[in-house]
């Protein structure tokens, strides 16, 4: 592959809502330039992007693929570097680090369903990001149902009238440039009007002479796109038939022309400092994402964002000041890898084996300490048990579970100290489905999930007195230790929790921790259901001791049974952890979700509008959350999404309180049995 200047670097990424056709488009593209001798179908698996067995057989895309190829345009050369992120929403991850590697993107726009919940989603995420050249991409025109003016009215009424189309269908088999055309059909003449008003906005200078001549010249038009593309203000829309390739050829020269070149976007490092995309610069890069590959072992996809990098440099990792060498680099194209001799800004390269680097981290060359700022990845909102199947599973699961941690930094492993069980938590139920079935396939680890207890806690509501004499005598030395306390819930703001007031003796100072030891154990097992004791605060204030046959361990024994009267007196009851949860969902699904909410025992605390989408904000427990991703998405056909965060804990309903102690009795008598 010939070294094309910076210029005419083009690095996109191509996003969408799930079935909105963008890896269609990405085949399409694919086919076009060269990539691949035939047209590629996710349908049929010969997809160029899904090419994991999970994405085959599930039909998504998973992983963000990026390509890499040479174009020629209009007699110059240009490398079109373009990636394939997922639009399930269960792959956010992998969606915010192909925004985080680009510099302009792509949203699919299917013709039957206009903009969908996916598409405020990439618009969303591209904004955040800094990521302000953003162009459309009208699919789906060969559907039955299709309309280009239903389609283009949808982006515009969503995302404002600044986009505007380039290109446009004149039949199945053509597709014009707009800015070309010297006739055009009426509805397409107004289209040509908008473009050339959006342009002239860009300049004063365009603006003067739209107002004397009452038209511009396509030449100044393009000037005015390209302007307000690179800063923001224009997005363009263009129309393809990807499936037949029919304006893929007018996309990309379109792309050549008026999209930015890498140096456009502002690539800022930690402390704000704008970063020149310049190929003679001090090399810096970053890793968007890795990856675990069968054969090569682990693979780190690094953005360059300036210097130039070449197989044997040393570059340094300035998250753990590590030396790392570059052994190779590589495009990887399915399953296949091709060697790359040096990589400019925009480029996207595959380094394998890097020993000290994950996701996020930045790499620099000598004399450069450039930490860029990290991609910011949502906390998880679905949890699953996992459980070894056989011993062999449990002596390889950890090292199996990192390195999908590794991978995957929307995975969160975590070992719950209240049920004692390994809870592995992801975006949605067929995120971690996937982490499951990669925890087999690349580490060989098999397990079984199951839905998790729910860490509950006890506390009191009043107050209580307990009292315990632990006396025993079998021959010899005997046990005895007398302890009576006090518990009342502990006052807000309060840190003490065990408060000493013996006076007179009555128990000897050196016993004193031995009572506050048995009294922390006691925490751990509540006399309600065996959960854990929160926010309860004892005052030791009197008991007795005998010379001989005290010992710390009548007393911790003594402390831990007064504990338990003491609750079992204070009104205790059941506490459970109660979630915040954010909906975005299509207003016309308002009422589904608001009239689940209450069979959730949860409640609508507000919601936001955002054209014809509504964001809920809801409270409900934990406990009936499991499974919420794969419910939300069957109630709203998918065109739903949610985030969750903890907010407190809270008492239980009695009525389900008294069935969660009857559970946990009869496991306990199970467990004597």
């Amino acid at each position: 592959m010939s070294v094309v200047p910076v210029e005419n670097v083009r690095n996109f990424v191509i996003l969408g809502h799930s079935g909105s056709g963008k890896t269609t488009l990405t085949d399409a593209i694919a086919y076009k330039i060269g990539l691949n001798d035939r047209m590629g179908l996710s349908s049929n698996g010969s997809s160029i992007s899904d090419t994991t067995d999970e994405e085959k057989n599930r039909k998504i895309t998973i992983f963000a693929s990026t390509f890499c190829k040479n174009y020629k345009m209009e007699g110059k050369e240009y490398k079109l570097i373009f990636t394939d992120a997922p639009g399930f929403r269960d792959f956010y991850g992998q969606i915010l680090g192909a925004v985080h590697a680009a510099d302009f993107a792509l949203i699919a726009v299917d013709a039957t369903s206009g903009v969908q919940v996916g598409t405020r989603r990439a618009w969303k995420i591209c904004k955040e990001n800094e990521l302000s050249s953003i162009a459309f991409v009208i699919t789906g025109l060969d559907k039955d149902n299709a309309n280009f003016e239903k389609a283009i009215a949808s982006i515009r009424s969503n995302f404002g009238v600044n986009c505007v189309p380039v290109t446009a269908p004149e039949s199945s088999e053509k597709v014009i440039n707009i800015l070309d055309q010297d006739h055009l059909p009426e509805n397409l003449e107004n289209i040509h009007n908008s473009l050339a008003e959006s342009a002239a906005e860009t300049s004063e200078e365009l603006m003067n002479k739209y107002f004397e001549d009452g038209n511009l010249e396509p030449k100044e038009i393009r000037k005015g796109l390209h302007d307000g593309i690179e800063s923001g203000d224009i997005h363009p829309i263009y129309t393809t038939f990807a499936l037949t390739g029919v304006g893929i050829e007018r996309l990309l020269n379109s792309i050549c022309r008026i999209l930015p070149s890498p140096g456009h976007r502002p690539l800022k490092d930690l402390d704000g400092n704008l970063i020149t995309a310049d190929p003679n610069g001090p090399f810096i890069g970053q890793v968007w994402r890795t990856a675990i590959d069968t054969f090569m072992g682990q693979l780190s996809y690094i953005r360059v964002i300036s210097g130039t990098l070449k197989p044997g440099m040393t570059v340094t990792n300035t998250e753990n000041n590590e030396k790392e060498s570059v052994s190779a680099m590589m495009l990887t194209l399915g399953k296949k890898q091709i060697a790359v001799e040096e990589a400019g800004p925009g480029d996207i390269v595959a380094i394998p084996k890097l020993k000290k680097t994950k996701t996020n981290n930045t790499l620099v060359g000598d004399g450069s300490s450039t930490k860029m700022e990290e991609i910011k990845f949502p906390p998880p909102v679905s949890y699953v048990a996992i459980k070894a199947k056989t011993q062999s599973d449990e002596d390889k699961m950890s090292t199996g579970i990192h390195r999908l941690l590794d991978e995957d930094p929307t995975i969160q492993f975590e070992k719950q100290i209240e049920t004692k069980e390994v809870l592995l938590k992801g975006l949605g139920d067929v995120h971690i489905a996937v982490a499951v079935a990669l925890l087999s396939q690349q580490s060989n680890v098999n397990v079984d999930t199951f839905t998790p207890k729910v860490p509950y806690h006890e506390t009191i509501t009043g107050k209580g007195d307990g009292h315990y004499k632990h006396k025993k005598q079998s021959g010899g030395r005997g046990q005895f230790g007398e302890v009576y306390l006090r518990v009342e819930p502990l006052p807000q703001g309060d840190e003490e929790t065990f408060c000493n007031e013996i006076v007179g003796g009555a128990i000897p100072g050196n016993f004193i921790p031995a009572v506050q030891k048995g009294v922390d154990a006691g925490m751990l097992k509540g006399a309600l259901a065996g959960y854990p004791v929160k926010n309860v605060k004892v005052h030791l204030y009197d008991g007795s001791y005998h010379d001989v046959d005290s010992s710390e361990v009548a007393f911790k024994i003594a402390g831990a049974r007064a504990l338990r009267e003491a609750m079992s007196m204070s009104k205790p009851v059941l506490l459970e952890p109660i979630m915040q949860i954010r909906i975005t969902i299509p207003e016309h699904f308002m009422g589904a979700i608001s009239g689940d909410m209450p069979h959730k025992r949860g409640r609508l605390l507000g919601m936001e509008a955002h054209g014809d989408i509504q964001i809920l904000t809801c409270e409900a427990p934990l406990a009936e959350l499991f499974k919420y991703s794969a419910e939300l998405r069957s109630l709203t056909g998918s065109q739903a999404s949610f985030v969750m965060e903890f907010a407190r804990y809270d008492i239980v309903p009695s009525n389900v309180a008294q069935k969660i102690i009857a559970e946990s009795e009869k496991h306990r008598k199970d467990d004597d049995d």
